[in-house]
C-alpha cells in the first residue's frame, strides 16, 4: 500500500509560479513511477506529467509543457511539480497518482492516488 498526500496548492495570479509536493509512504517509493493529473470544474480528469521511477525519464501534456516541470526525490519520497507561467485555465485540483507498472496518461494506468490540492489562478 502506498499512500500519498499533495500539498503546495493556494491562490496565484497569473504569471506566477507555484510548487505542488506528493509525500508518499513505503519504502519502496522509487519502483513507482509517479503521475500529476488535474480536474477543472466540469472537466473530466487529465493528465498533467509522469516521471519514471528512477526520474530519468518524464513525459507532459502538450498544454504545460516548457511551463511546467515534474521531479521526484526519491530519498524524501515526494514527487513535485514546478509549475511557472501559470494561467487561469491551470485552476483544477490536482492530483498525484502511483503507478506500480508502466505508466502513462492514462489515469487506470495508476494504482493509487492522492486526496488532490486545488489550485486557483485568477487573472
Amino acid at each position: 500500500q502506498v499512500q500519498l498526500v499533495e500539498s503546495g496548492g493556494g491562490l496565484v495570479q497569473a504569471g506566477t509560479s507555484l510548487r505542488l509536493s506528493c509525500a508518499a509512504s513505503g519504502r519502496t517509493f522509487s519502483t513507482y513511477a509517479m503521475g500529476w493529473f488535474r480536474q477543472a470544474p466540469g472537466k473530466e480528469r487529465e493528465f498533467v506529467a509522469l516521471i519514471s521511477g528512477s526520474g530519468g525519464n518524464t513525459y507532459y501534456a502538450d498544454s504545460v509543457k516548457s511551463r511546467f516541470t515534474i521531479s521526484r526525490d526519491n530519498a524524501k519520497n515526494t514527487v513535485y511539480l514546478q509549475m511557472n507561467s501559470l494561467k487561469p485555465e491551470d485552476t483544477a485540483v490536482y492530483y498525484c497518482a502511483a503507478a506500480q507498472g508502466v505508466a502513462g496518461t492514462e489515469g487506470n494506468r495508476y494504482d493509487y492516488w492522492g486526496q488532490g490540492t486545488q489550485v486557483t489562478v485568477s487573472s
